[in-house]
């Protein structure tokens, strides 16, 4: 299995950069960061809070690293046009000689939309956007010029210089919905979800149905899961916290039962572990501390 790490938009990039160097050392295969402007809030009011733009952080990784994936958890088409999402998209290929992974999702996060004036539309009209958009992309990445003509999007002899070093550039989608998964298995080289094994594993199976159903042989897609890693020291530590902790995506024991619930993730077909670094510490040097143990104690069982 390949293992990913993923820092949260709210630190600092010196230490964004610092603990990217230092997980490409030790051995992690990718590196992912989230497209938003601003931490999430349950009521859809904006925040304020340090959150770095996610290409931006992407752009200067692909310069300071030189072996991991690196990759966006997932730019929005509410948010970005295709046509700019395409060209940065080559352009940070090309500076990390091919090593980037387009994230692309339909847009969900309400504040953000608020707070900048960027319409969210209903579910409807905004998957008919991301279809727009993906197939736009794709072609963008790909083919010489690009014309369209779609409800939400006309593009009209369109270039995108210079293309990408990798042919082609791995497009993943992170997506539940049936119609997204769709869309899915139609344009992208990946897919990404949330949560526990259990729910994980539901999604999937719909997964590899919308493969079906577009004639798309499901183990072309590359998958990839995350839940939220809590690593305890003691079985107590773990009933503890297990009733203060989002039961749907988190994942919590020592480090013999995160690699039980690893071995889940991999029997159910994942190809990628993404950690989030959201739950593993409260400063830069435990976060690392943490990245370390789960290296060293967790996937070393599965390389």
């Amino acid at each position: 299995m390949y293992f990913s790490a993923w820092a949260n938009s709210a630190h600092p990039w010196t230490e964004v950069r610092d603990f990217a160097t230092a997980v490409e050392n030790m051995g992690w295969d990718g590196f992912w960061y989230a497209d938003h402007y601003m931490p999430n809030t349950p009521d859809g009011e904006p925040i304020a809070g340090n959150f770095n733009e996610c290409f931006s952080v992407l752009s200067a990784l692909a310069a300071t690293t030189s072996r991991m994936r690196l990759g966006s958890l997932v730019t929005p088409t509410t948010v970005n046009h295709p046509a700019l999402i395409a060209n940065r998209s080559a352009t940070i290929d090309q500076i990390s000689n091919g090593r980037f992974v387009l994230g692309m999702g339909a847009g969900w996060q309400i504040n953000e939309h608020k707070a900048y004036g960027i319409e969210l539309f209903d579910a409807k009209p905004r998957v008919d956007r991301f279809a727009e958009a993906i197939e736009i992309v794709k072609s963008l990445l790909s083919q010489e010029r690009t014309t369209f003509n779609g409800e939400h999007f006309q593009i009209t002899n369109a270039p995108c210089e210079p293309k990408p070093v990798q042919s082609p550039l791995p497009i993943l989608v992170g997506t539940g919905g049936a119609r997204m998964l769709r869309l899915t298995a139609r344009f992208a080289e990946e897919w990404n979800t949330w949560g526990t094994p259990e729910v994980a594993g539901d999604v999937i199976q719909k997964l590899r149905i919308a493969c079906e159903k577009e004639g798309r042989d499901p183990a072309t897609v590359r998958t990839s899961v995350q839940p939220l890693f809590f690593l305890c020291a003691s079985d107590e530590a773990v009933e503890k916290l297990r009733p203060l902790v989002p039961a749907d995506r988190s994942v919590l024991g020592t480090p013999s039962q995160i690699v039980d619930a690893v071995g889940q993730y991999k029997e159910l077909g994942f190809d990628e572990i993404c950690v989030p670094d959201f739950t593993l510490g409260n400063s830069a040097s435990e976060r690392l501390d943490s990245y370390a143990t789960f290296w060293n104690e967790v996937a070393v069982h599965f390389r």
